[in-house]
């Protein structure tokens, strides 16, 4: 404990030291605040009012550390890999880069770098769109009692499947997540495509086709066809105390054979090396998380309510998965259910305390019938609005899987601590 608090100390002397970064970074039109404000926001917000004067760049970025003090046991039966040692210590820091390019009125683009993560060290680029929210490049006042409510999204980018992926820590940028692992499935995937959406009091509806892929090329033509996007919810306030949102998404992929909905993340879990035997192999990268490897002719829908009244917040996941992976000929079922609650407190909503509970449930490409569950508590201070400190406890528990997977009988928990920047 006293090196937990020793470390703890350090980075919290580290944060103070840059409480200034990015507090008068300039706001855009149309854009989800990348600080305190962004909080509970899902789509950019739609605003017909322009502040345009010309192009203007807005240079952003974030950065996280974690010090890990977590134990993983599975049932040390002789079939079962044998996992390697880990300890307490610091994972590798991560960072992004953002850039935000005003270029019209109602038009935008966005671009994000991944300048360091878990599985790629190296720098490589996640995906960018173009936002259009005006056709005032056409001619001036171009539909706009259409694009009062229209909006349209053309890019190699992350898709907006379900309201998780917007609570979710892409990367470094982990100011919207209340904990610090992400959900057991992960649902997160970048593709080429288009979206367009409508907003008109309160209801919002969205449809988009992407091409499918995550790793772009033109070899194995027929093996493409396109994807379908859709999401149909409500997002208002009832009273002036209390928000109601509730979404269904539907994501369905035809002959691929490499759909990543639930592997799409090549930015890596937080839960550093958990699962992962003495020669290196196991989750790796994805450590806690559930991948059904349902890569082809695959159906998921997810529907996500979320209520806040003043200071208390839930938000909950109800997420089906159909299909089969590449070499399969039946269709196999996951479900996915997580619940959150959330209470923020103090001066402008500063500190809060939370507590998750998920299960994912499923089959095995072997047959394997087999569940996990997890259970997170957490704790945040913004000390500035660009800056996070999360405490979390996390245990996890994996049943029924077969005896030569490593996760038979298996179980981790214990203490994450994160420091987090972003503006």
């Amino acid at each position: 404990m006293k090196t937990i608090t020793k470390y703890i100390s350090i980075m919290l002397i580290a944060l103070i030291a840059t409480s200034a970064i990015g507090q008068n970074n300039r706001d855009l039109d149309n854009f989800r605040a990348r600080d305190q404000r962004g909080i509970n926001e899902f789509e950019a917000p739609k605003d017909s009012v322009t502040t345009f004067d010309g192009v203007h760049v807005r240079i952003g970025g974030a950065s996280t550390i974690q010090f890990q003090a977590l134990d993983h046991e599975n049932s040390g039966n002789e079939a079962t890999p044998v996992l390697q040692e880990i300890g307490d210590n610091f994972n590798l820091a991560t960072a992004n880069l953002d850039l935000d390019v005003v270029l019209y009125s109602g038009v935008r683009m966005h671009l994000r770098t991944y300048l360091s993560s878990q599985h790629h060290t190296e720098t490589y680029v996640k995906g960018g769109y173009i936002q259009i929210d005006k056709l005032d490049f056409i001619s001036q006042g171009f539909a706009e009692d259409l694009m009062d409510h229209l909006r349209v999204k053309i890019g190699h980018m992350e898709n907006n499947y379900g309201d998780a992926h917007f609570r979710r820590t892409d990367n470094a940028m982990s100011l919207y997540n209340p904990f610090i692992g992400n959900y057991l499935m992960d649902s997160f995937t970048t593709e080429v495509g288009a979206e367009v959406y409508y907003f008109n009091n309160g209801w919002l509806g969205m449809l988009g086709l992407t091409n499918g892929k995550l790793n772009q090329a033109v070899t194995n033509p027929e093996t493409t066809s396109p994807s379908l996007l859709a999401k149909l919810g409500y997002d208002n306030y009832l009273t002036e105390d209390l928000r109601f949102r509730l979404t269904g998404s539907l994501y369905h992929t035809n002959q691929t054979g490499s759909a990543y909905l639930y592997s799409g993340d090549r930015a890596g879990s937080r839960y550093y090396n958990v699962f992962t035997d003495i020669d290196g192999n196991g989750d790796t990268f994805r450590a806690g998380r559930i991948n059904p490897n349902l890569r082809n002719e695959m159906t998921s829908i997810m529907i996500n309510p979320f209520l806040k009244y003043g200071g208390l917040e839930f938000f909950g996941i109800y997420e089906r998965a159909q299909g089969k992976a590449a070499s399969e000929t039946d269709e196999r079922t996951w479900n996915h259910y997580a619940g959150e609650l959330i209470y923020r407190f103090g001066g402008d909503d500063d500190l809060y305390l939370g507590g998750r509970y998920s299960v994912a449930d499923g089959e095995l490409q072997g047959g394997a019938d087999v569940s996990v569950n997890r259970f997170q508590l957490g704790a945040g201070w913004f000390m500035t609005r660009n800056i996070l400190m999360k405490l979390e406890y996390v245990n996890q528990k994996y049943n029924d899987y077969p005896v030569t997977d490593i996760h038979n009988d298996g179980k981790f928990n214990g203490l994450m601590v994160e420091a987090a920047i972003s503006f």
